[in-house]
């Protein structure tokens, strides 16, 4: 008898609590521990400050010819060594002038490279046997192609995020192509 007269005075005193029992024991409060999103529009806008893009520029060779490649439409003269985020000229005349110090440049990187692909001319031709034991000590995979054939495969291996490299002499033959989709055609 008590409980239905503290009951009544409840009911009559706050509006808010004109609910069944049952429904009063299973609410849940509007404010807890844990904040919803509304909450915290409440108190404060998220702001995101974005410094650098999660992919920036992948590479990305566009295409070829006898004296150098366009890369994400820069055109590089020669020999060139493709990074993760940048593109340098490769000091080498032909697939004979590669060495442990031309390739130093792919090991010295952070992150890591995994795999540094070679393009050697017109021709898929034969590195020094120490070179790709210098390189596999290092834990670097190397793969030597021909030019046409290494482009499309750096360009492969960028597409799937791979950590990847090239080493690129261009082709001396007559081999002028304006685009690499256009090779796997």
């Amino acid at each position: 008898m008590a409980a239905a007269v503290v009951l009544r005075s409840l009911y009559r005193a706050r509006p808010e609590l004109h609910l069944l029992p049952v429904e009063l024991l299973c609410r849940v409060p509007r404010r807890g521990h844990r904040l919803t999103p509304a909450d915290d529009e409440l108190y404060q806008r998220t702001r995101i400050s974005m410094l650098q893009r999660e992919a920036p520029h992948a590479m990305y060779i566009d295409s070829y010819s006898s004296r150098g490649f366009m890369v994400n439409g820069n055109r590089v003269f020669g020999p060139c060594a493709l990074l993760p985020r940048s593109v340098l000229q490769w000091n080498v005349g032909s697939h004979q002038d590669i060495t442990e110090e031309s390739f130093s440049l792919f090991w010295m990187l952070e992150p890591r490279i995994e795999i540094v692909v070679v393009g050697t001319g017109d021709r898929t031709e034969r590195l020094q046997p120490q070179v790709l034991r210098a390189m596999r000590q290092r834990g670097i995979a190397v793969e030597v192609q021909d030019t046409p054939n290494a482009c499309a495969t750096f360009n492969f291996l960028c597409h799937e995020g791979r950590v990847t490299g090239a080493a690129l002499i261009p082709p001396r033959g007559g081999t002028a192509l304006t685009s690499v989709s256009q090779a796997a055609e």
